[in-house]
């Protein structure tokens, strides 16, 4: 009996020919695996729009509000949710490193304006508070983007972002034009985001403890349909999963 040699790629013209043979069985793959990083993003989200969300719509408050909103949105908001990005962008999962990212740096700046207004660097106009209204113009049009896709992700993200997307809407016309309406209607919308956020955030939670689906999100199957790369493992196989 002889002993076959292992093959190896040959050499033609200057480059490899492929042989996804031989790269697959003299390669490694060393797995990192961390938690979904949407917990807590999600979880950061809805209690950082909550509390922010109630004032906004008139549940609470008065003219020292800007001490209790800056600390919370900052941190709660913020850092939960942007260090939940980066997390989200090791996963490869584009929609949640998008969506937390640009929210979890909209959360750090709106806590930074009004630690200035707390602390009475800055006074909010009476009326129309047209640059607020323009960050908001710019987060509608992101999160819309970001609702879009996630259609193809699960019904309860999609929920999520349709919410929020719609409460930025209302928010970026109450405040360029001065609607104390649009910004009430802006803080009802952004208080169901925060509740079907933490919805949610406690289904991935519950599956990732269980290990099986505990609370129902629609999630969708996967579309992908790529070819098998040149060193990636067949479906099944040991390897770095896309997502979430």
């Amino acid at each position: 009996m002889t002993q076959t040699e292992p093959r190896s790629p040959a050499v033609r013209d200057g480059a490899y020919d492929v042989d996804p043979d031989f790269w697959r069985e003299h390669s490694q793959i060393s797995l990192q695996p961390v938690a979904a990083p949407s917990i807590l993003g999600l979880y950061g989200f809805a209690g950082a729009t909550f509390i922010v969300a109630s004032n906004l719509a008139g549940w609470w408050g008065d003219g020292t509000s800007a001490v209790y909103l800056f600390p919370f949105a900052a941190f709660f908001g913020g850092v939960a949710q942007l260090l939940a990005g980066m997390w989200a962008y090791r996963a490869r999962d584009g929609l949640a490193t998008a969506m937390h990212g640009t929210w979890g740096a909209f959360w750090l700046g709106y806590g930074l304006l009004f630690l200035l207004v707390a602390t009475h660097v800055l006074t909010v106009p009476t009326g129309a508070f047209v640059a607020l209204g323009y960050w908001f113009i710019v987060l509608a049009a992101i999160t819309w983007a970001g609702a879009a896709a996630a259609f193809f992700e699960s019904v309860g993200l999609t929920a999520v972002l349709t919410l929020l997307a719609a409460g930025s809407t209302f928010a970026a016309i109450g405040y360029t034009l001065g609607e104390s309406w649009a910004q009430t209607t802006a803080g009802w919308l952004f208080i169901c985001s925060a509740v079907a956020a933490w919805y949610v955030a406690t289904a991935m939670m519950l599956q990732g403890v269980r290990g099986t689906p505990v609370l129902p999100v629609g999630k969708r199957e996967s579309a992908s349909t790529s070819p098998l790369g040149l060193i990636q493992f067949r479906p099944g196989e040991p390897g770095v999963r896309h997502g979430q």
